[in-house]
């Protein structure tokens, strides 16, 4: 397989030579209902090309990305690319302020390229919980051969989703919130859509079936590990095994052994494990919940199994201890301790800490307070600065395109309004090419995460307590990790710095499933006001919906590859053509 694949990657390369340009890659997926037992009952969950988790999208730096997307639910459907950059094309970026959802029974085609970014990522649906059942699979970006890494070729590349579960479907959990109940525990953590292995029979049933990776001794494998659940922190470990941190959503690390990592909601960290242990046994490998007391607590943790090929037995003894819980400054340094690697290549040939963030002037401040749940004109809803978001049936990308009045309005405020909160589409007006200061204030009790589509942040600061303008004295301003997702504990707060070079329309929001269905999101416009064409043009397979809905044309059920020239559509023929003769596909 590794044969056929350098040859797959070596066609690939011929193409960009041939017609000069960066190489496309081409998928066609089909979404899905399909049956599976993640916690010993059968349920339905949401797969992709009829696997759960989803197909790994293992692409390079530069490459273009077609997939074309046929959406088999019975009901409206977006993906999204959790992390990865698309520069000046928020129009594929698969949230409801930019794209109009795929209808059941249609199909609609991504094309997007991953530039300036290495590392790891995932995609999932971005409508009404449906991550909740599913959709999820994960994408890996590679270095170009010119751009070196900070670490040897591990001998395995292994993908790992660990996430809360719930029994009850995604519309079951939709229908709660909207009744005004809370999610409640979960009902297990699963590792890959798997759930626990029986190592304690009181609080695991028979039957269940879980993960099993299998590796040989000596040997060294990048973990790429991302919590792809609904609002639940968990503490990853691997029983007699140290964790080295490499990476985080496209950004090098300072590299440092931990024995465990909370991994928050949304969030995703590669490691190198390796495998050093005499092998009397297998090795548990642990996700288990943080931040939650006992009532909403599942009864018992996600256990995958490390299985070495000269094993003796199977695993035993007490699980691997997670941190003390009471201890709410463990979880807090630990994040502090993840580092930029300033001295590691980026995905151009320069070292990350070129950009030197600290010494840019900041031209835009916001403060965003999210509170608990709330009543907002009589429903029960979740608020950012007083602002519970409800999404347009005209999507604000295409409102703006088109300048349709009324969908939106650029007047989000840079701070808690002592106001009733309310329902809007307030937005961010983002200063093209300026540098925005974020605080994020939760004023909630359990940690948030919050994302920003189109860009990566750096993370100068995070502390207990309430942010004033004295806490940018403790801000990092040298080596603050760049990611995607960041999380905010509870009665504390996050400052992230983000230099507004991304011209769009991006979604800033909680990673946390609840909150965000509840209206914790906000989009941040980026509009370059010299050149109004800085962004991808409006694609030609554009779904249109609310009121301009009477420009959709025809459903068309096939891929379009607009994008590609004749010769490298023609030289895709032959690849694929030759990819079949040979086994590949």
């Amino acid at each position: 397989m590794l044969l056929k694949l350098g040859r797959f990657l070596l066609l690939l390369e011929l193409i960009a030579l041939v017609s000069g340009s960066d190489p496309y890659v081409y998928y066609d997926w089909t979404v899905s209902y399909l049956t599976a037992s993640p916690l010993g009952l059968k349920q339905q969950v949401i797969g992709i090309d009829g696997r759960f988790p989803g197909p790994v999208l293992n692409v390079t730096t530069n490459w273009n990305v077609v997939i074309n997307v046929k959406n088999d639910l019975d009901e409206p459907l977006l993906l999204t690319w959790n992390g990865i950059q698309q520069r000046k094309n928020s129009w594929q970026d698969g949230v409801s302020g930019t794209n109009c959802p795929i209808p059941a029974g249609w199909n609609w085609t991504y094309q997007f390229q991953v530039k300036d970014q290495i590392g790891s990522f995932f995609y999932f649906p971005s409508l009404g919980l449906q991550r909740a059942a599913g959709g999820f699979g994960g994408i890996i970006v590679n270095n170009r051969d010119v751009i070196p890494v900070p670490f040897g070729t591990p001998d395995g590349d292994i993908t790992l989703f660990i996430s809360d579960w719930y029994k009850k479907s995604h519309k079951g959990l939709r229908n709660d919130l909207d009744s005004g109940k809370s999610l409640g525990a979960p009902d297990g953590i699963v590792f890959n859509g798997l759930g626990p292995y029986q190592y304690d029979k009181s609080l695991v049933p028979d039957g269940i079936p879980y993960q099993i990776i299998n590796v040989e001794p000596g040997k060294t494998y990048r973990l790429r590990i991302h919590n792809v659940g609904i609002s639940t922190s968990l503490n990853f470990r691997i029983q007699n095994h140290n964790l080295l941190l490499i990476e985080t959503e496209g950004s090098y690390t300072v590299q440092q052994n931990y024995s465990n990592m909370d991994i928050h909601v949304g969030q995703s960290y590669s490691f190198l494990v390796t495998m050093d242990q005499n092998a009397s046994s297998d090795y548990y490998i642990v996700a288990s919940p943080r931040f939650v007391n006992g009532s909403s607590s599942p009864k018992a943790p996600g256990v995958a199994i490390l299985h070495y090929s000269n094993s003796q037995g199977p695993a035993s003894g007490p699980l691997p201890d997670p941190p003390i819980e009471l201890d709410k400054s463990f979880s807090m340094n630990q994040a502090r301790s993840i580092r930029w690697n300033v001295s590691a290549g980026a995905a151009r040939p320069n070292p990350q800490g070129s950009f030197r963030y600290g010494e840019i002037t900041v031209t835009d401040v916001y403060v965003i307070q999210n509170r608990p749940t709330e009543l907002v004109d009589g429903k029960w809803r979740r608020t950012l600065n007083g602002i519970s978001y409800i999404a347009p049936s005209t999507p604000l990308n295409l409102a703006q395109q088109f300048k349709v009045l009324g969908v939106f309005k650029l007047d989000f405020p840079n701070r808690f309004m002592n106001r009733p909160s309310k329902f809007d589409s307030s937005v961010i007006n983002g200063t093209f090419k300026g540098f925005m200061e974020i605080i994020f204030q939760n004023n909630d009790t359990s940690v948030q995460s919050y994302h920003l589509d189109g860009y990566a942040f750096f993370v100068v600061g995070m502390d207990y307590g309430v942010w004033t303008e004295n806490s940018r004295g403790t801000y990092n301003k040298w080596d603050g990790v760049a990611r995607s997702t960041t999380q905010v504990f509870p009665g504390a707060w996050t400052a992230i710095l983000v230099s507004l070079d991304n011209a769009g329309m991006w979604n800033l929001r909680t990673q946390n499933l609840d909150s965000w269905y509840l209206g914790q999101e906000v989009y941040v416009s980026v509009v370059n006001p010299e050149n109004d064409k800085d962004e991808v043009q409006l694609p030609e397979n554009t779904i249109y919906c609310g009121v301009l809905s009477v420009l959709q044309k025809e459903q068309a059920h096939r891929v379009k590859f607009s994008s590609a020239s004749s010769l490298e559509k023609m030289i895709k023929i032959v690849v694929i053509s030759i990819l079949g003769l040979s086994g590949f596909i």
